[in-house]
């Protein structure tokens, strides 16, 4: 690069400093529990600049909002932050879709899409994450009928190895892009995303407070479909759901409207999914209606999501075996709840991506929020992972875990094609990084 002032001047305008002789000190993930491996960020705003960086750099790793809990955007060699990435183009009316670049978070577009009539079919409980990180990880909401957010996925560009730029979408390239669409950030940097739209439409939500576990048993489909999005909220304690978070569109048959639900009782209050934080950063309950971007989320974009600092773990298991491992977790309540700020229960229907923890089908999801306790947690994970394998469980790809690789790759069904795919795209192996080579490989 000294040698080469064509390739170092565009370089330059997109790295964080322009003084190569101090290392920068290296970001750290959105919760502060993860310090990445190298300062050596750049920060493009463009798909030549990253085309770039890319041809030159040995190995390296795309980053969005840094919302991962474990090291699988991390690189020891070159970062590249996508935050700069943030253009949104018009909607195609024709197509139904709309074409974002990939620095753009969910809470970016939401107001501008229901403005021109528009929505999408789910989100995240925070707004605050990116469309091509979440999707790339198979990020997710609620809803027995809902599919994860890449569901909404029509088309994707991307940078590959070589710094080539190669687009991949949904009716033109079917196989590769069930593979690549949850690509881990494997295949290569994501540029571009295109997004199924949908009318826009109003939603509300009520909140029932403490239903008693039991209920489960025999109504867990009945309360899980009771609404558009369903969530269940518990600290472990008492064999207790704490809360429960219905989102409903508005008018609809099944909306929930009773003082009682399953001997839940009906707040009159705001409530933060954690009962002693205010609900100010919480969005509007007590039946209000309101846009759907204004419901689906638990949090409200201009606030600080959840809680702050807090480690996160989550597993799928099938929807069938959905009561039986919420019981399996309730066994260890009285391990689990001293480390923990809440847990959430919700379920995603099945899709076709190939590293997908809902490939081929309906999962419900345990999340669990803890306490910045590392040493507690990662005593506590293995011992759920453990409770959960018979329900054939999986984690999520961005949060906490510690299955052996033996153990993971058994579960993932179609991980040989994903590894194909891998040497097609990245023969050099430019994007795998320690976490992608101990769980994947």
């Amino acid at each position: 690069m000294v040698a080469t002032g064509t390739v170092l001047s565009p370089l330059m305008s997109c790295t964080p400093s322009g003084n190569s002789d101090e290392p920068a000190t290296p970001l750290t993930n959105w919760a502060g529990n993860l310090t990445y491996s190298t300062g050596n960020v750049h920060y493009p705003t463009s798909t030549e600049q990253i085309q770039q960086i890319i041809r030159s750099a040995p190995g390296l790793r795309g980053l969005g909002s840094r919302h991962s809990f474990n090291k699988i955007a991390d690189s020891k060699q070159t970062l590249v932050s996508l935050k700069g990435m943030k253009k949104i183009f018009s909607p195609d009316q024709s197509a139904g879709t709309i074409t974002v670049e990939a620095g753009v978070r969910y809470g970016d577009i939401c107001g501008y899409l229901h403005e021109n009539g528009y929505g999408l079919h789910n989100l995240a409980s925070l707004p605050h994450i990116s469309i091509a990180g979440a999707c790339a990880t198979a990020t997710h909401g609620s809803g027995v009928k809902n599919g994860a957010l890449p569901i909404a996925v029509k088309a994707m560009e991307l940078v590959k190895a070589d710094g080539s730029v190669t687009t991949l979408s949904r009716d033109k390239d079917k196989a590769l892009f069930d593979g690549a669409v949850v690509g881990l950030g494997a295949l290569g940097v994501i540029t571009k995303i295109t997004l199924d739209l949908i009318p826009t439409y109003q939603m509300q939500q009520v909140v029932y407070r403490n239903m008693p576990m039991s209920a489960l048993e025999a109504n867990f489909g009945t309360i899980m479909s009771s609404g558009y999005s369903v969530s269940l909220f518990t600290d472990w304690r008492n064999k207790n759901i704490n809360q429960v978070w219905i989102k409903s569109l508005t008018n609809a048959a099944q909306t929930v409207t009773g003082k009682e639900f399953f001997n839940a009782t009906l707040a009159e209050n705001h409530l933060h999914p954690v009962e002693t934080l205010s609900a100010e950063s919480c969005t509007d309950q007590l039946g209000i209606d309101g846009s759907w971007y204004e419901r689906l989320p638990h949090f409200k974009m201009g606030f600080t999501p959840s809680r702050g600092e807090e480690l996160q773990a989550e597993y799928f298991v099938p929807m069938e075996y959905g009561y039986e491992a919420v019981m399996a977790v309730e066994k260890m309540n009285e391990k689990i709840s001293p480390h923990l700020f809440i847990s959430e229960i919700r379920t995603i229907d099945q899709d076709d991506f190939w590293m997908s923890p809902c490939y081929k089908k309906p999962c419900v999801a345990i999340h669990f929020t803890f306490k910045p306790e590392w040493d507690a947690v990662q005593k506590l994970l293995p011992m759920i992972e453990e409770g959960l394998s018979p329900y054939h469980v999986r984690p999520h790809w961005g949060k906490l875990f510690t299955f052996s690789p033996q153990v993971l790759q058994s579960r993932i069904e179609k991980l040989a094609d994903f590894k194909a795919l891998l040497l097609e795209f990245d023969p050099e192996s430019k994007f795998r990084n320690e976490f992608l080579n101990k769980n994947l490989f």
